[in-house]
Order: C-alpha cells, then sequence, then structure tokens
C-alpha cells in the first residue's frame, strides 16, 4: 500500500471496526468524492475490487462440504447480502434529499459500498459451492423470514422518517444509531470467527468493517454538526432514538442470530486443531465460547460503540435508552 492511503484506509493497518467507531471522527469534508475514489477504490479495494479479497486468501476445501459449519457461513453471508441490498435502497433517499452537496456526495460513495458488500456476499456464496445459477432464487429463500421479521420493519422505520416525513438529520441518526450501530458489532465478531477457517470470508468481513468505520463515524459528525446549530432539535433525536431502540426490541434478532451461531458451534468442533489457542478476543479462546455467550460479545461492544458515539454527538443521555432495554 503506498504512503498516499490514509491509515483507517489501509486493509493491513485500518484498526479494527469496534476500534475504529468509538476512536475515529470523520467527516463528509473529509470522505468526499475524491477521498473515495482514492482511498477506498485505489486503496482498501486494492487487490479486491472483484471478490472482497486477495487471492491469497482461500476458501478451505472443508468450507465447500456440506454440514453445519458450511450451512452457518452460507446463512450468514445470505442474511448480509439482503441486508445491504436493502440498505442500497433505503439510502438512495439519503441521496436524493441531501441537503447538500457534501452530504450527497459521502452518502452516494455509501449507496456504492453498500451495493459493493451485498455482490460480495452473494458472489462468496458461490465460492461455497451455491450454483451460480440459483444464488438468487437460493438467498430469496434462506432469507425470506429474516426479511419480513427483521430487516423490512427495519427498513420501513427509516425509510418513513426520510421520504414521508421529510426529515433527513432524523434518518442519518436512525440509520447511523439504531441500525449501523447495533449491526456492526456482529460484523466484528465475524471477522474474527471466520479469521481461520475461511480467510477468505474473514477478509470480506475486514473490508467491509474498514468501510463501516466511514459510514459511522460520518453519519455521527453530522448529527452532532446539526445539534450544534440547532440545539431544539436535540428533542428529535431522542425521539427517534427512543423508537428505534422499541423497533429493535420487537424484532425477532435472537432467534436468527441463535439458529446461526448454533450450527457454527457445532461445526467448528470439527476443527479444534485449526482452532486451538485462537482467541476472538484476548484472553478468551474461540473453541470455549457458547453460543449465547457470543451474542452477548456483540451486545456488550452495541453498547461500548453506543457510548463512544453517542458522547461524541453529546447526547449521553441516549445511552441509558440503547443499553438498558432487553433485546429480543
Amino acid at each position: 500500500m503506498t504512503d498516499s492511503v490514509p491509515r483507517e484506509a489501509d486493509f493491513d493497518l485500518a484498526p479494527n471496526l469496534l476500534d475504529g467507531a468509538m476512536n475515529l471522527n470523520m467527516t463528509t469534508r473529509d470522505c468526499d468524492l475524491v477521498y473515495w475514489l482514492t482511498a477506498v477504490a485505489q486503496g482498501t479495494l486494492n487487490g479486491r475490487a472483484a471478490k472482497g479479497h486477495a487471492v491469497s486468501a482461500p476458501t478451505p476445501e472443508f468450507m465447500r462440504e456440506p454440514g453445519p459449519l458450511r450451512e452457518a457461513l452460507i446463512l450468514e453471508l445470505g442474511w448480509r447480502s439482503v441486508a445491504e441490498e436493502r440498505a442500497v435502497r433505503t439510502l438512495s433517499y439519503f441521496v436524493a434529499d441531501a441537503p447538500g452537496i457534501p452530504e450527497m456526495e459521502f452518502f452516494a460513495t455509501q449507496v456504492l459500498d453498500e451495493a459493493r458488500h451485498s455482490q460480495i456476499f452473494r458472489d462468496h456464496l458461490v465460492e461455497l459451492g451455491v450454483p451460480a445459477d440459483r444464488l438468487h432464487e437460493t438467498i430469496a429463500e434462506l432469507s425470506a423470514e429474516y426479511t419480513a421479521e427483521v430487516l423490512a420493519p427495519i427498513e420501513e422505520f427509516v425509510v418513513r422518517t426520510i421520504r414521508d416525513e421529510g426529515d433527513f438529520v432524523g434518518a442519518v441518526a436512525a440509520f447511523t444509531i439504531v441500525v449501523e450501530g447495533v449491526l456492526a458489532p456482529a460484523a466484528e465478531l465475524s471477522e474474527r470467527k471466520w479469521d481461520r477457517l475461511d480467510p477468505a470470508a474473514g477478509e470480506i468481513a475486514r473490508g467491509a468493517g474498514i468501510d463501516e468505520i466511514r459510514h459511522l463515524t460520518v453519519g455521527s459528525s453530522i448529527v452532532r454538526e446539526h445539534l450544534i446549530r440547532n440545539p431544539d432539535y436535540r428533542s428529535r433525536v431522542m425521539e427517534i432514538v427512543t423508537a428505534g431502540r422499541e423497533l429493535w426490541d420487537q424484532v425477532p434478532v435472537l432467534k436468527y442470530v441463535l439458529r446461526r451461531e448454533d450450527l457454527f458451534q457445532e461445526g467448528m468442533q470439527d476443527h479444534k486443531d485449526l482452532l486451538d489457542g485462537y482467541e476472538v478476543f484476548p484472553g478468551r479462546k474461540l473453541l470455549d465460547t457458547t453460543p449465547m455467550e457470543r451474542y452477548d460479545i456483540a451486545e456488550r461492544w452495541t453498547d461500548e460503540m453506543a457510548e463512544a458515539r453517542l458522547r461524541y454527538m453529546d447526547l449521553e443521555e441516549a445511552t441509558a435508552i440503547l443499553a438498558t432495554t432487553p433485546r429480543s
């Protein structure tokens, strides 16, 4: 990687998603079209633009064999591909209704980021052995319930805020604080889970995480700057956070997470030699974790990241709303 690529966009040097989202601050002025074309297209994606992973990061043959481990990854990537597709359609409203050129350009790049994520998640299913001519049909089948019960209500909430209520900043808050803020830690866990079992999937998750750092930090800066200019808007943001939290508690996320993690739990036992000594986070070996513990880890990361981002937006009072409400 060249010296012209900023550290946060360098595939090898960028912080992990949690560290970056909690500690970096970037704005639309920092992440304009030139930034995306140089730092992202020619930086993060260098050598990984087509598949999301380098040629040197293989998918082992055992990941193509029928079994719980392969099924767990197919579910994970299938669901994430649909989630990213939904994000593309939702964020298109952000581009159309952006109040200025900087916001329009940034969300145009985020639309492209999310479309790319959806594509590389889908394409890795083919690398896992899903027939290419049945790819879309397969994803539709395995994600139908997840889409209806989890993704559709969340999409409706954000779209209603921007399309029907015409509240651009409110929609940014909903997407950044509630949607991406809650989903991002699970994405971080994905990178760590698959690092040794499927290096290609690990790199795909890593690259998507680097993008998400940018999305979370810039989205937070938009809300922060608007609140500085319009302090009376604080009550509206709190209303959106409260509504988003209530919505999230109504969708059956845990049901789907445990379905996937139970399969992963069963499948990883067949590869104890590969995972021997591997720590999912310092002091905790992946082989020693349980499905519920991994869910709890992601929940804890969610709370920590939310606290940091809300403090940056001067919305610390919203931390209690996001952290103390039990999740489905």
